[in-house]
């Protein structure tokens, strides 16, 4: 937990420890869609669930740093992945005007519509997505995969490049004409996804979002938030991870020494292997939060957004992998904990960014760009 929380932000703990509480009963006794439904139940019950969610629709529209305290604390007792804590938020739909906004986000907001997010192309395609004006229509031709949710979504946020004006974010319709579901697929992790093309698909000029020629800081926008959304639930699951091993550990000991004569926790190489763990866990937190302030602070923070989430991911990765070797061979069978978070860890490693393609675009940001801190 960071150092210093005012008195917000120490509530916001406060609420999040006791939902974390109630979500790890849940997910015990519960699964599937009865899970869901009582999962968001729970957080709405405790205000979380509005904090994503913009306060014109009646959400809090919650700071970074108090996104990062909540979602920190649920990763810490591995409920945070669970689906229902946190409301739909707006993404690059937030701020739109007229019609998208009445037909689109507001039903949108109260889950009567769903949405996917097309922005990554198909592996060897001749070009990106693309759009031609024709009057007051684009029309646009390509393909899309790893569309998370897409395979159930109503519409699609979808990253086009659009002749003559450059990226845009178009809103386009699942059930358009020209518009084809290729593939449903699932992931190690358990999430699911789906792969589109798009064939002279005409949509109407008021679905572009945004300003003309915008679309590309519209969408990394967004990445950006799902990016520190993925490093704060990493930065809880490591301490979930140390836990299991710092547990089995004491339990081992236990029995080699008695009730009335316990013998030391770890030998001399387990315990270098848990220091390594926490020290390496505090690296990966400090950047999480003070990222989160950066971003309150309304500094640039694309550099440190990206290093968060691969230190987070990267770290939680080789936490997991170290407290499985502590534990044994128990914690890679079916169900338990470690098990499924190294599932989990391993696709949030690509997820938003493989960590080499992060690593780049930090150099390219500091060397081109002249931005960052890092």
């Amino acid at each position: 937990m960071p150092d210093f929380l005012n008195d917000e932000h120490a509530a916001w703990l406060d609420t999040a420890q006791r939902l974390a509480d109630e979500l790890a009963a849940l997910a015990a006794e519960t699964a599937g869609a009865e899970l869901a439904r009582s999962v968001r139940q729970a957080s709405v019950a405790a205000g979380i669930f509005g904090m994503t969610q913009p306060a014109s629709f009646g959400g809090t529209e919650a700071s970074a740093l108090a996104l990062a305290v909540v979602r920190d604390t649920l990763g810490s007792r591995n409920v945070s992945h669970l689906p229902g804590i946190f409301g739909p938020s707006p993404g690059v739909l937030a701020n739109v005007g007229e019609p998208l906004r009445t037909q689109f986000l507001l039903p949108y907001l109260a889950g009567e519509l769903r949405s996917g997010f097309g922005f990554t192309e198909l592996t060897g395609a001749p070009r990106h997505t693309w759009a031609m004006r024709d009057g007051d229509e684009l029309v646009v031709n390509g393909a899309k995969s790893y569309v998370t949710g897409g395979a159930d979504a109503d519409f699609i946020n979808t990253l086009v490049e659009v002749e003559g004006v450059g990226p845009e974010m178009v809103l386009i319709e699942t059930d358009r004409a020209g518009v084809t579901l290729e593939q449903r697929f699932g992931t190690i992790d358990g999430s699911h996804h789906a792969a589109f093309a798009f064939t002279d698909v005409r949509v109407p000029a008021t679905h572009v979002i945004g300003e003309a020629g915008r679309g590309l800081g519209r969408a990394m926008s967004q990445i950006s938030s799902v990016r520190m959304a993925i490093a704060a639930d990493c930065v809880g699951q490591c301490r979930f991870a140390i836990e299991c091993a710092e547990q089995a550990l004491g339990q081992r000991a236990a029995r080699r020494g008695g009730a009335e004569e316990p013998t030391r926790t770890g030998t001399d190489v387990e315990r270098v292997a848990l220091g390594d763990m926490r020290i390496s866990a505090y690296g990966a937190r400090s950047a999480l939060y003070r990222t989160a302030r950066l971003i309150d602070a309304g500094h640039n923070n694309v550099n440190e957004v990206m290093a968060a989430k691969s230190l987070a991911t990267e770290t939680l990765s080789r936490v997991c992998d170290s407290a499985v070797q502590l534990v044994g061979g128990t914690a890679l069978v079916d169900g338990h904990p470690l098990a499924d978070i190294l599932r989990r860890v391993r696709a949030l490693r690509l997820a938003e960014g493989p960590t080499e393609v992060l690593a780049a675009n930090v150099a390219r940001g500091q060397l081109d760009l002249g931005l960052g801190r890092i």
